[in-house]
């Protein structure tokens, strides 16, 4: 009887510290988060990333109107520069930062900067003034802050660590606007694992925009003129 009380008793510890190491596992803090986000998506070989351009095909619809307007977008990332244009049959759109400057052909409803959101903001994790915190919601992520103010909050993939989905709020000439984007596919390029796939809700006030964009062409580390960053470059 004893022997089977000494048992019982040995089963509840092991049990009781399994559930303490469970719970530990599951208390991750955002630093922990943010560097097994970071090194999912390519580790060192983001962390040495110079440029980054992504292009491809973007269907937008509005709470307005329902019917997808098809277009195309371009997104080039080049340290502190960059440029983001998405061109459709009814509005188009060109913003550029030339490392001193925001351009944007509509001046009343320029985005944030591009790399100061979503998984360009991760390749800057470890970079002077890049703060780590959690994130708003419960779940597996945290929030990245850039220097300008602007702040992303990841949420990951629990078996993968990869970015599933990203919200941002931001103030655009005194109005709070909000972005959430969910990534449905990624794609791998030269070690780097980059969103290809991705469907982002814009609400901007009034409005509500939504877009799903597909990058058909992503390159990393190429050369980038510096006549791109012009918002009279074509």
């Amino acid at each position: 009887m004893k022997k089977h009380c000494f048992l019982v008793r040995v089963a509840l510890l092991i049990a009781s510290l399994a559930l303490i190491t469970t719970a530990q596992k599951l208390e991750e803090t955002p630093e922990e988060l943010a560097k097994a986000a970071y090194k999912a998506h390519g580790g060192e070989k983001l962390r040495n990333l110079k440029s980054l351009e992504v292009y491809g095909t973007v269907d937008v619809t509005t709470s307005a109107l329902a019917q997808a307007i098809p277009g195309s977008f371009a997104m080039i990332i080049s340290g502190d520069r960059y440029l983001l244009t998405i061109q459709t049959p009814i509005q188009s759109i060109k913003q550029v930062f030339d490392g001193k400057q925001t351009q944007s052909t509509i001046p009343q409803f320029a985005l944030p900067p591009v790399n100061s959101l979503g998984f360009p903001l991760l390749a800057r994790l470890g970079q002077p003034g890049i703060s780590i915190g959690p994130a708003a919601k419960k779940g597996r992520g945290f929030r990245l802050t850039a220097p300008d103010g602007f702040y992303t909050d990841f949420y990951l993939d629990s078996k993968t660590g990869l970015i599933k989905s990203f919200e941002s709020a931001y103030e655009v000439y005194g109005r709070k606007l909000v972005t959430v984007a969910e990534v449905d596919k990624n794609q791998v390029v030269e070690g780097i694992t980059i969103p290809q796939r991705y469907s982002q809700r814009f609400e901007l006030g009034t409005i509500t925009a939504y877009s799903d964009f597909k990058a058909k062409e992503i390159k990393v580390n190429s050369l980038i003129d510096d006549k791109v960053f012009s918002l009279s470059s074509n």
